[in-house]
């Protein structure tokens, strides 16, 4: 009987997971419907996929040291042909990342859920779009 109730628990607990892993990423504190305007004028849509070339600020948390994580971050973000370009935000002592933002220099079409999916699957999980 116990055997029984541990695999139906195990069962319950996987369709969880399952339906957890496929809701849609929540988009900030703005909300699911939101506009947001980046610091170029562009307006970003609930879809979160760029109309207009510019440049977006993305804050990586996770994003410790300039020899590793960085090159990692602008690796995967440039990997997307709709990025241009991607650099680490001004920091305040070289060699030390202090400021763990970087600038996304984009065309049309870039796709902010999909670039910020990106990196949380790399270990980036807590990365967003700067306020």
């Amino acid at each position: 009987m116990r055997g029984i109730a541990y695999s139906v628990a195990a069962l319950a607990a996987v369709i969880i997971i399952v339906a957890i892993a496929k809701m849609p990423a929540q988009v900030g504190s703005e909300g699911a419907g939101a506009n947001l305007t980046t610091d170029a004028g562009t307006v970003l849509t609930s879809a979160r996929v760029m109309d207009t070339e510019g440049e977006l600020t993305l804050e990586v948390p996770d994003m410790h040291c300039p020899f590793s994580c960085y090159p990692r971050v602008k690796e995967l973000l440039e990997g997307s042909e709709a990025v241009e370009e991607v650099e680490l935000a001004e920091q305040q002592e070289e060699g030390v990342i202090d400021n763990r933002q970087v600038i996304v220099h984009f065309h049309p079409g870039f796709n902010v859920d999909q670039a910020i999916a990106k990196l949380a699957k790399e270990g980036f999980a807590k990365s967003d779009v700067a306020n």
